[in-house]
């Protein structure tokens, strides 16, 4: 059973103070959406908003076109799993799961199938007679996913319920989560603050920003895509570079860049800009390569440390103009603190923001010439 969740100029304000600003969202039957962006950007009053539990101040939501505004939140069809697991410490696992389906006054006969069913899908089958105190912090948050399921809800609601988690357990949930969407099929909406947990977990991300969406769309439209440099910033791990640059010359087939203290020929025109524009050059750490000719020559930069990870090495170096710039190097790579090393990069890589943060693009008509799209489309299809 899935549903379909429409947000119509939605608002949200205390008093005077405004927290959302009229979002419009669309999210499809069976979609599972992460909302994803800074503390304090809204993402959680928004999924409080659609759960029930804040009132909206403006605008609608619609559950498979049925406005929700002034239903109650137990009549929604919503099951919402919190960051604090919130069990009852004197029940057993099994009536955890069930108690809420007794206060709703089923009979034992439909709710021991309902458990049953919950237990087996989260593999805690073995768990059901164990007081929480007895369980891991994982095995918790699988009896708190459990307690949403056995009510069979048309949508999940999730608030950051990775986050009391260790690194190795949230990666062990992040999978069991996207496996439980695979297998029940329900509409999934998810906020974590964790850009990680969103690029690998849902089929459309929603990067908010002070109450405001700034992009929509699935995990690699954004991170080859980015409308804006926040998004830019905010999407990837590690975050992408940006380097003071200035436009000193655009023409139709070609962009003339002074960035890091260095002259660059871009292969392309850019959509926007002028020359002796100030503008920003963004460029991802994973997509810059050392020591070798790779197409274009960013700078000569000097290396301030050197992290080896084992499957990568991390450089963060400073350019000649004296900007920061972290460069991701596959494997083990042999290279000293304090070395001066030459970076280069695709230019199907690269990213321009104007002043404003907007991204600057290729020329319509050269994109044309070249296969259609922005400059991210055309390079990111060829490469």
């Amino acid at each position: 059973m899935s549903t379909s969740v429409v947000l119509e100029k939605v608002e949200k304000r205390y008093g005077t103070v405004d927290v959302i600003h009229g979002i419009d969202l669309n999210i499809e039957p069976g979609e599972f959406v992460v909302f994803v962006g800074p503390s304090g950007c809204g993402k959680s009053t928004l999924l409080r908003m659609i759960a029930g539990l804040e009132e909206i101040s403006g605008g609608a939501l619609l559950l498979d076109r049925e406005r929700m505004n002034e239903v109650a939140s137990a009549k929604r069809g919503i099951a919402m799993v919190f960051q604090s697991y919130a069990l009852y410490p004197h029940m057993s696992v099994y009536k955890n799961l069930a108690f809420g389906l007794e206060t709703a006054g089923y009979k034992k006969a439909e709710i021991e199938p309902r458990v049953r069913r919950a237990a087996q899908i989260l593999q805690i089958e073995k768990l059901l007679e164990r007081k929480p105190k007895q369980l891991s912090g994982g095995q918790r948050q699988r009896v708190a996913i459990g307690r949403a399921i056995v009510r069979e809800p048309r949508i999940f609601l999730f608030d950051e319920p990775l986050s009391n988690l260790d690194a190795e357990l949230r990666v062990q949930m992040r999978v069991e989560i996207s496996r439980l969407h695979r297998k029940l099929g329900n509409t999934m909406i998810y906020v974590t603050h964790d850009q990680v947990e969103a690029m690998t977990m849902a089929d459309k991300i929603v990067v908010l920003n002070a109450g405001r969406i700034e992009q929509v769309g699935a995990p690699l439209e954004l991170y080859n895509n980015p409308v804006n440099r926040f998004v830019a910033g905010f999407i990837g791990s590690p975050k992408m570079n940006f380097l003071d640059a200035r436009i000193e010359e655009i023409s139709a087939n070609h962009t003339d860049l002074c960035v890091g203290g260095n002259k660059m020929r871009l292969p392309w025109q850019l959509k926007g800009g002028t020359k002796e524009d100030k503008v920003a050059f963004g460029i991802r750490p994973e997509h810059l390569v050392a020591d070798r000719e790779a197409g274009i020559a960013l700078a000569t930069v000097n290396v301030d440390l050197v992290e080896n990870l084992g499957g990568a090495t991390m450089l963060y170096t400073t350019t000649p103009d004296g900007q920061q710039l972290t460069v991701a190097l596959d494997g083990q790579q042999n290279v000293e603190h304090g070395a001066n090393i030459k970076v280069y990069f695709d230019p199907a890589r690269c990213h321009v923001f104007s002043a404003d943060g907007v991204a600057i693009q290729a020329h319509e008509e050269h994109a044309a010439a070249n296969g259609g799209g922005s400059v991210s489309d055309r390079y990111h299809a060829a490469s």
